[in-house]
C-alpha cells in the first residue's frame, strides 16, 4: 500500500476561538492570579506585622511622616492644642506604649488617621467642621481605638502590598517605593474594627469629661446635611456612614449607662 500525504487542513495554527474572547480569557485569568497573590501577601504581611512589638514599631517608625503630607507649622496654634487634647485623652488608657505624635494635614478635606508609630493625622478641613472640644474628642479617640486594636498596622500591611503591585505594573523602581498616608488610610477599616474604635473612644470621652454629650454631634450634622459634600467626601469614604454611626453610638452609652447630658467645653480656638 502506497502511503499518500496529505496536506494539513488550513487554519490548523489559528484558534476556533475569536481573539477577543481569548484576550479576554487571558485578562480575567491574569487579574484572577494578580488578586490571590496579592491577598496572599495582604495576609502574610497583616499577619507578620501584628506580632511586631509596639516598641519596635515606635523605634522603626520615630519621627517619620509621609512625604504626601503637607503639615501646618509646628508652632501652629490648633496643633498645639490638638496634642494636648490627645494627650489628655490617652493619659485615659493607662498601659499605652505609645507617645503619641499629632500633625495638622493642610488640607481642605475633613480627615484623620492613625499611622504607624503613633502618629496622628488630622486635616485642617476636620479642625474647620468641629464645633466642640467634645466633637474632637471623639474623633481623636476612636483614632486612638485603632491604634489599642493595632488596626492601623493591618492598613500599613494593604498599602505596602498594593504600592508594590503598583510599581510593577508601572514600571517603576520597586526600590523607591515611599509609604505615603493614602497608601495606608484609605485602604479603610472593616465594619467591626470602626465598631471597636467607636466603642474605645466614646469611653475615652466618657472618662475624660464624665459625659458623652455631643460626642457624635459632628455626625449628626453631617448625616442632616450633603453627606458627599466634597468637605467630608474623604472621611466618610474610610468611616461609618454618620446615621449609622450615630445611631450605635446612642445604643453603645445606652448599654453602658453613660450620661447624655453635661456641659459642653468649647475649642481652645476660635470656632469656624
Amino acid at each position: 500500500m502506497k502511503f499518500i500525504a496529505k496536506k494539513p487542513r488550513e487554519g490548523i495554527n489559528v484558534s476556533d476561538e475569536h481573539p477577543l474572547v481569548e484576550a479576554g480569557t487571558l485578562i480575567v485569568g491574569l487579574t484572577a492570579i494578580f488578586t490571590i497573590v496579592a491577598l496572599a501577601l495582604i495576609f502574610i504581611i497583616e499577619v507578620a506585622l501584628y506580632f511586631v512589638s509596639t516598641e519596635a514599631e515606635a523605634e522603626l517608625f520615630s519621627g517619620w511622616i509621609p512625604a504626601d503630607l503637607a503639615t501646618v507649622s509646628s508652632s501652629d496654634d490648633r496643633r498645639e492644642q490638638t496634642q494636648l487634647l490627645v494627650d489628655r485623652l490617652a493619659a485615659h488608657w493607662a498601659e499605652t506604649p505609645y507617645e503619641f505624635r499629632v500633625e495638622i494635614d493642610d488640607s481642605d478635606v475633613a480627615n484623620a488617621m492613625a499611622l504607624p508609630g503613633g502618629l496622628i493625622i488630622v486635616t485642617m478641613g476636620l479642625l474647620d467642621q468641629v464645633e466642640s472640644e467634645n466633637e474632637l474628642a471623639f474623633v481623636l479617640g476612636h483614632e486612638l481605638g485603632h491604634f489599642r486594636n493595632r488596626d492601623h498596622l493591618r492598613a500599613l500591611g494593604r498599602g505596602l502590598v498594593l504600592s508594590l503591585f503598583f510599581a510593577v505594573i508601572t514600571g517603576n523602581d520597586v526600590a523607591g517605593i515611599g509609604i505615603s498616608a493614602t497608601d495606608i488610610a484609605l485602604r479603610g477599616f472593616s465594619r467591626e474594627q470602626e465598631t471597636r474604635a467607636d466603642a474605645f473612644g466614646l469611653a475615652i470621652v466618657h472618662s475624660e469629661y464624665g459625659h458623652v454629650n455631643q460626642a457624635a454631634r459632628l455626625f449628626e450634622r453631617w448625616g442632616a446635611s450633603d453627606e458627599d459634600s466634597s468637605a467630608i467626601a474623604s472621611y466618610l469614604s474610610t468611616h461609618p456612614r454618620p446615621g449609622d454611626r450615630v445611631e450605635q453610638l446612642q445604643n453603645i452609652a445606652a448599654r453602658d449607662g453613660w450620661r447624655t447630658d453635661g456641659q459642653i467645653t468649647p475649642l481652645a480656638w476660635p470656632a469656624p
